[in-house]
């Protein structure tokens, strides 16, 4: 916290992550009052994980290309502009809520893999590195924690309208607050840019197309899990539908007291067993948590599967960064970004319709057993060595890691 830029991008993540939240909950609730559709609330899922998995590869390589900081004030304005479409939106315009969710992601694939990027050149790629994502995944897992149900509240008090004006206004001061960020990565690459190039540069890197493999099955079994958890709530454990919010209660403290423990847990471990044990104690835990016989177990098992989950989570970010080249990092990370979309889509769609034909208990622990088996596939794919998990680029404060002030000159 130190470190001026990294204040202003954390600041800037937390303010637009907590007008992002609120609408996690308002959102799909405004799309049923005014539809009465499952469906139709269920569409504004998947346009979420649409444009990562259909643009972003793309967006990456010219990322890698662009001034990333630029890049992101101006998905974020884009954000704030696409978000106020919904003001618009009445029972007969639905339409307009589904164009501003693809086009609020849609600047959302630009945003995320630029800050994944220009992390490293703001706190360099040694242990602040690891320190900054345990920063960012604390605050992100107080923020989902604290912000769907302050949105709910506000969407049954102020209404819509409101939430809507507190997103976009959150969108504009993370703009202003990122115009700020001093830190500039120039172009890496002056070639015209490849379409696909995170994809080549992942296959023939051994780490990250083993990280690549493993975390995309993994993910798919845990999105599997997730869109069970409402039938498994009620079916299973025969609670109320808000019992769910008791759960993920429960997982964003597993997530508080990972991300507090992520770093310590980097210095005791190597990358692949640290992934692997993560994956395989998180996967244990969905164990727990679909054959609890109570509510509290059921809780409990919750926090259990957030605490590795939030390492797991970490590790992959931190190596990612650390792992792949500077010239193609913005291009790397948004291919993870489609992984994980294209894994939220297949156990999202998998999963229940695995359910047609087996039971529901059978169906949750065959996806947990699909989790075991990611943590050992990842044992086998990903590289031991910890030189294939290190670019050894300078630190923060090294010569060679400098800082272009805003006129062009450059400073230590």
């Amino acid at each position: 916290m130190r470190n001026r830029d990294f204040r202003r991008l954390w600041l800037s993540g937390a303010v637009s992550g907590v007008g992002s939240w609120l609408l996690v909950v308002a959102i799909p609730f405004y799309v049923f009052t005014l539809t009465g559709s499952a469906v139709a609330t269920g569409l504004t899922l998947a346009l979420e994980a649409l444009p990562a998995l259909t643009i972003g590869p793309w967006a990456g390589v010219l990322l890698d290309r662009w001034e990333l900081a630029r890049a992101m004030w101006i998905a974020d304005l884009v954000s704030a502009a696409t978000v106020a479409l919904i003001l618009f939106a009445d029972r007969h315009h639905v339409w307009l809520i589904y164009l501003a969710i693809l086009l609020e992601n849609t600047a959302t694939t630009v945003f995320r893999p630029a800050a994944r990027a220009l992390l490293p050149a703001v706190v360099g790629t040694g242990s602040e590195l690891a320190a900054a994502n345990a920063v960012n995944a604390v605050t992100g897992s107080a923020i989902r924690l604290a912000a769907p149900p302050l949105g709910a509240v506000l969407l049954a008090g102020p209404g819509i309208e409101f939430v809507l004006a507190v997103d976009i206004a959150s969108y504009m001061l993370s703009a202003a607050i990122i115009i700020t960020v001093r830190t500039r990565r120039q172009a890496t690459a002056e070639a015209p840019p490849r379409p696909l190039e995170g994809l080549r540069t992942a296959v023939r890197h051994h780490a990250l197309r083993g990280i690549l493999i493993g975390q995309t099955v993994f993910l798919s079994a845990n999105a599997g899990l997730t869109a069970l958890l409402v039938p498994f709530t009620v079916d299973r454990l025969h609670a109320p539908g808000y019992v769910v919010g008791y759960l993920i209660s429960g997982l964003g403290a597993g997530y508080l007291i990972g991300a507090a423990l992520s770093t310590k847990a980097a210095r005791l471990l190597g990358t692949r067993e640290l992934l692997t044990i993560t994956q395989l104690a998180t996967a244990l835990a969905y164990f727990g948590l679909f054959n609890a016989p109570s509510i509290p177990l059921a809780v409990a098992a919750a926090v259990l599967i957030g605490l590795p989950g939030s390492i797991l989570l970490i590790t992959v970010e931190t190596t990612i960064q650390r792992t792949a080249p500077t010239a193609v990092l913005a291009s790397v990370g948004a291919l993870f970004f489609a992984a994980d979309s294209l894994a939220l889509l297949i156990g999202a769609l998998a999963a229940p319709a695995t359910t047609l034909l087996l039971s529901l208990p059978l169906t949750l622990n065959l996806i947990a057993a699909t989790a075991v088996g990611a943590a050992a596939l990842t044992l086998f794919v990903v590289p031991r060595h910890p030189a294939s998990f290190t670019r050894q680029g300078p630190s923060r404060t090294s010569p060679e890691r400098s800082r272009s002030r805003p006129d062009g000159s450059r400073s230590r």
